[in-house]
């Protein structure tokens, strides 16, 4: 929650007069918890919890990776309250699509028989805990075998040049969405997270026209 791009979106939400709650997800950031223990059925009732406790009255809910999956299954379990979605580089069904379907027949294996394979870390020096767990949780949640019948308005910002969730994956999520009022950015010199001064203008602009 004290990124560049939710530290820019506060800032703006407050020079507008309007409500933000920003939350890092347990196991993440300075919430307690160890990483290695969560899943995806963890971190949607987190934000579930955040959305009932914390909000009032229509939201536009903005997420990023893996984020923008638990923003997506947190506005089909509150279809009253969300009323539109921002999703950066949207991991949706990550674990299936982006990891376990990439991974060789080792890796599979010692993530099945150890528990936990330790995959390295393209942002930091420390590796990636992927558990199995974590993959079985979530195959509890996916979403793009369907279409997803979301009824707000969406819109997607993708990265040509992201290493971690490949355009074409957000191409396929963009197509599961039913809402007729879906809208794509595709930034062609655009990384995973989009956190450049001109990546960040471009979403506060995106998310200030959808909360019109």
């Amino acid at each position: 929650m004290s990124g560049t791009k939710a530290t820019a979106l506060a800032q703006w939400a407050e020079a507008k007069g309007l409500g933000l709650t920003r939350f890092d997800h347990m196991g993440h950031g300075a919430s307690g918890g160890a990483f290695v223990e969560g899943n995806i059925s963890i971190w949607r009732d987190d934000g579930l919890c955040v959305i009932d406790q914390e909000t009032r009255g229509d939201l536009v809910l903005v997420g990023s990776s893996m984020g923008a999956w638990i923003a997506t299954l947190c506005a089909l379990a509150r279809p009253q309250r969300v009323k539109g979605l921002v999703l950066i580089a949207p991991a949706l069904d990550f674990t299936e699509r982006l990891m376990w379907q990439s991974f060789d027949d080792a890796t599979r294996r010692t993530i099945m028989d150890k528990g936990v394979w330790h995959r390295p870390s393209l942002y930091g020096p420390d590796p990636y805990p992927i558990t199995r767990q974590l993959i079985e949780d979530g195959r509890r949640h996916l979403l793009l075998g369907t279409s997803i019948g979301f009824a707000g308005k969406v819109h997607i910002l993708q990265g040509m040049r992201d290493p971690d969730v490949p355009y074409d994956h957000a191409l396929k999520t963009a197509r599961q969405f039913a809402a007729a009022g879906l809208a794509m950015d595709l930034v062609a010199d655009g990384d995973h997270r989009l956190s450049r001064p001109q990546d960040i203008a471009h979403l506060v602009h995106v998310v200030e026209g959808m909360c019109r």
